[in-house]
C-alpha cells in the first residue's frame, strides 16, 4: 500500500502538504450557510453535501442551441477534492448537454432508515411505483413514473449516501422530477426537510439575492409535481434534471465511424500479418492456425494516446474528434482458425469476439472459446479493447486525480473503430478471403461462401460490446454473454473492480465523495459503455445503422458482472426472457426478473435474454460483490449448452431455440 501511494503521489506531482481545504463551521443561519453554498456551485437545498442531490439542473445552464436546451455547467469550486487538494477538472463534463440516462442518483439525508421510510429495495422494484412510495422519479413531459430501487451506500455505515438507481434506462434528452418524501428514522419518528429547502420551498422569494435563482427553480419543480399528481406535503427534498441528448452521448462515436468509413471507401482496410504459426494437433486439437498482426486504422486521439483530439474547436457537447493528417494507429488483433477448416471438412463463419476486463485478444486462445470455434465452424478474431484492456492497466494510477478519468471512455471510443475496421477486413474480398493465411493447403477459402460477420463478447466483451454492435454497420447479430450496463452501478457491485476501487480509495477515501465521482464518471463512461448506446441497439437505430439482434446470457448470482446490471439492460431493450427462468426458490426477489416479459415460444427469432444456473448462492443485496465458493462469471462460456445456443443464434441471424428441455436452464457441475 506504501509503494501505491508514492506511485499516486508521483503522478500527481503534489505533496501531502497540499492536502484539502479544511470545510468551514457551518453558518448558524442556515440560509446564510446555504447563500455561501450556493456561491460555490452548491446545491443551497441539501447541506450535507456540496453536488448533492445529484443529477441536478442546478449544475447547468440554458442553451437553446443545444437538443436538450442546457449544458451542464458544473464549477470548479463544487468538485470533490483528493487528498492533495486537487479538485476534478470540470471541462469534459461540461461537454455534455444533460445528465447520464442511466445515472446514480444520490442524496444525503441524515437518519433516514430505509425499512421505516419504505424504501423500494432492489429485490422489490415494483414497490417503487406505489402511490405511496417515499420516491417518485417522473418524466416532467409526460408525467409517468419511472421504476427504480434505492439503497443506502453499504460501503460507507459512517454516512451513507441513499442511491436511487433507475431500473429501466432513463429516456435520453428528458427532464425527470424527483420528490423524497415522509423520511423516517430508524425509531420510526418523521426526519424533518432541512430548514433551508423549507425556507426555499416557501411562495416567498428569500432576501439573499445568491438563493433567487435556486429559489425560482424549486418553485417550478413543486409546480411541475403538482401538476403532475404528486402532492408536496411532507417533502424533504425535490429537484430536478435533464438527460443527455443523442447526440451528445453517440455522436463522438458515430462521427469517427461514419469520417473514416467514407474515407475508407469500398477499399478493404491496410494489414499487416506479423504471425502466421500452424499448430500441431499435439499442440492443440481445436485449432490449427493462428494468425496475428496489424491493422491500420484512423486514429482520433491526441499524440500522447490518450485523449479524443478535438483540434482548436471550442468544448461543446457536439464536438467532433479529429485525426490531423489521417493519424494512424496500428492494432494488434488475432484470428483463430479451426483444425476441421483446414482439412476441407468445415467452412468458417466469421465472428468478432470481445475479451473481458483487462484482458486481451489472446482471450480466443482460452479452451471454452477455441471449443465454441471448433465445435461449431467459427473462426474468431478478436482485437483489444483500448481503454480496459491489459496494456491500460499502467494508467489507473492517474486516477488518483479523477480530472484524468476522460482517458478511459475516450480510448474505448477509439477501441470500436479499431473492432469495426477489423470486422470489415475479416469480410472484405481482399480482405482475409485475399490471404494465404486463410486458405487451406490446396488454396480454398477457410470462411464460407458469402459468410455473414457476427460478434460474440463475455464480460467486459458484453458491455462494451453492446455499444460496438448499436454502431455496427456489418453485423447484425450478436451474442453478448455475462453483459450489463452502468459502471456507476457496476463498481461497488464487482470482484473484477478490486483494483480500481483500491486505486481510487487512496486519493478518495470519502465514500460519499466517491458516489459522487461514479456519478461524474457515468456521465462519460457513457460514451464508451452499453449505457450510451442501449436504447439503438434493437430499435430505433443510430443515423446509417440497421437495427440488430442480440441474445444475453445472464449467470446468475454472477460475483463480475451483477445480474442487476444485466436485467437493466434486458428492461432498457424491452426483450423477453427465457421462463421458466429459475427454479422455485433460487432467487430473493418478490418477483424474480421483474418487468422482463416472457418469451412466448421456441424457436424465437429475435432478442431475448436466458438465465444460466450453476448452483452459486443469490446475489446479496446493496452495493456489495457476491462473495460465492465458486464464481459463476465464466460458466455461459464453459458450457455447451449456452456455447449450442449461441451458436445457433449467430448462424441463424437471430433465433432463439431452447437447449434446456423445456425447463430452467442448469450448468451441471457450474
Amino acid at each position: 500500500m506504501r509503494r501505491s501511494f508514492g506511485v499516486l503521489l508521483a503522478f500527481t506531482g503534489l505533496t501531502l502538504g497540499a492536502v484539502a481545504q479544511a470545510v468551514p463551521a457551518a453558518a448558524a443561519d442556515p440560509l446564510k450557510a446555504a447563500a455561501e453554498q450556493a456561491a460555490r456551485g452548491c446545491d443551497p437545498i441539501a447541506p450535507a453535501a456540496c453536488l448533492v442531490p445529484f443529477p441536478n439542473d442546478v449544475y447547468t445552464v440554458r442553451d437553446k442551441r443545444g437538443d436538450t436546451g442546457r449544458r451542464v455547467n458544473l464549477k470548479a469550486a463544487a468538485m470533490p477534492r483528493n487528498i492533495f487538494g486537487k479538485g476534478i477538472d470540470p471541462t469534459e463534463f461540461n461537454r455534455n448537454d444533460g445528465f447520464s440516462p442511466g445515472t446514480p442518483i444520490l442524496v444525503q439525508v441524515p437518519g433516514l432508515d430505509p425499512a421505516r421510510t419504505g424504501l423500494a429495495p432492489s429485490t422489490d422494484i415494483a414497490r417503487s411505483l406505489r402511490g405511496d412510495a417515499p420516491v417518485v422519479l417522473v418524466n416532467a413531459r409526460t408525467g409517468q413514473r419511472q421504476p427504480y430501487w434505492a439503497e443506502l451506500d453499504a460501503q460507507d455505515p459512517r454516512r451513507r449516501t441513499l442511491i436511487i438507481r433507475p431500473a429501466v434506462r432513463l429516456n435520453e434528452g428528458t427532464r425527470y422530477l424527483v420528490a423524497l418524501r415522509n423520511v423516517r428514522n430508524a425509531s420510526g419518528r418523521p426526519v424533518p426537510a432541512s430548514a433551508a429547502f423549507r425556507a426555499l420551498s416557501k411562495a416567498t422569494a428569500p432576501k439573499d439575492k445568491r438563493l433567487r435563482p435556486r429559489w425560482a427553480a424549486l418553485q417550478t419543480t413543486l409546480k411541475d409535481l403538482r401538476r403532475r399528481g404528486v402532492g408536496t406535503r411532507g417533502l424533504n427534498l425535490a429537484w430536478d434534471f435533464t438527460t443527455s441528448s443523442t447526440r451528445s452521448l453517440t455522436g463522438r462515436a458515430l462521427a469517427m465511424r461514419d469520417s473514416s468509413f467514407a474515407r475508407l471507401g469500398a477499399k478493404a482496410p491496410k494489414v499487416r500479418l506479423t504471425s502466421v504459426k500452424e499448430l500441431t494437433e499435439q499442440e492443440d486439437p481445436r485449432i490449427a492456425r493462428r494468425v496475428n498482426g496489424l491493422i491500420e486504422v484512423p486514429s482520433f486521439l491526441d499524440p500522447s494516446g490518450t485523449r479524443l483530439d478535438y483540434g482548436k474547436a471550442k468544448p461543446g457537447p457536439y464536438d467532433r474528434p479529429v485525426a490531423p493528417g489521417w493519424r494512424t494507429y496500428h492494432a494488434p488483433f488475432q484470428c483463430n482458425i479451426p483444425r476441421a477448416a483446414l482439412t476441407g471438412k468445415q467452412r468458417l463463419n466469421p465472428v468478432l469476439y470481445g475479451h473481458g476486463l483487462f484482458g486481451d485478444y489472446s482471450t480466443i486462445d482460452a479452451t471454452a472459446v477455441k471449443t465454441f470455434s471448433s465445435d461449431h465452424g467459427l473462426m474468431l478474431c478478436a482485437t483489444n479493447w483500448m481503454g480496459i484492456s491489459g496494456p491500460d492497466r499502467p494508467y489507473l494510477a492517474l486516477l488518483a486525480d479523477l480530472s484524468n478519468f476522460p482517458l478511459i471512455p475516450d480510448r474505448m471510443q477509439q477501441s470500436y473503430l479499431n473492432t469495426l475496421f477489423l470486422g470489415r477486413w475479416m469480410v472484405h474480398p481482399k480482405g482475409a478471403a485475399a490471404s494465404a493465411a486463410f486458405r487451406s493447403a490446396d488454396g480454398a477459402p477457410v470462411l464460407a461462401p458469402a459468410a455473414k460477420l457476427t460478434y460474440a463478447g463475455a464480460s467486459h466483451g458484453g458491455i462494451q460490446g453492446a455499444a460496438l454492435t448499436a454502431l455496427a454497420q456489418d453485423f447484425t447479430t450478436s451474442v453478448l454473454s455475462v453483459p450489463g450496463m452502468g459502471f456507476s452501478t457496476l463498481l461497488n457491485r464487482s470482484s473484477s473492480f478490486a483494483s480500481v476501487q483500491q486505486v481510487i480509495d487512496i486519493p478518495y477515501p470519502d465514500k460519499a465523495d466517491q458516489q459522487i465521482g461514479f456519478g461524474l464518471m457515468q456521465m462519460l463512461w457513457d460514451r464508451g459503455e452499453a449505457n450510451g448506446y442501449v436504447a439503438h441497439l434493437v430499435r430505433n437505430p443510430l443515423p446509417r445503422t440497421p437495427a440488430h439482434k442480440v441474445l444475453l446470457h445472464e449467470a446468475f448470482g454472477d460475483d463480475s458482472v451483477s445480474n442487476v446490471t444485466t436485467e437493466v439492460m434486458a428492461r432498457s431493450l424491452a426483450i423477453p426472457v427465457k421462463h421458466p427462468a429459475l427454479r422455485p426458490g433460487r432467487s430473493n426477489d418478490v418477483t424474480p426478473l421483474w418487468g422482463i416479459r416472457a418469451i412466448p415460444g421456441f424457436p424465437y427469432n429475435g432478442s431475448a435474454l436466458v438465465m444460466w444456473d450453476s448452483g452459486t448462492p443469490a446475489p446479496p443485496p446493496g452495493n456489495v460483490p457476491p462473495t460465492p465458493p465458486n464464481s459463476p462469471h465464466d460458466s455461459t462460456v464453459r458450457s455447451e449448452l449456452a456455447r449450442a445456443q449461441a451458436a445457433h443464434f449467430l448462424k441463424s441471424g437471430g433465433q432463439v431455440i431452447d437447449v434446456c428441455g423445456g425447463g430452467p436452464c442448469v450448468i451441471p457441475n457450474g
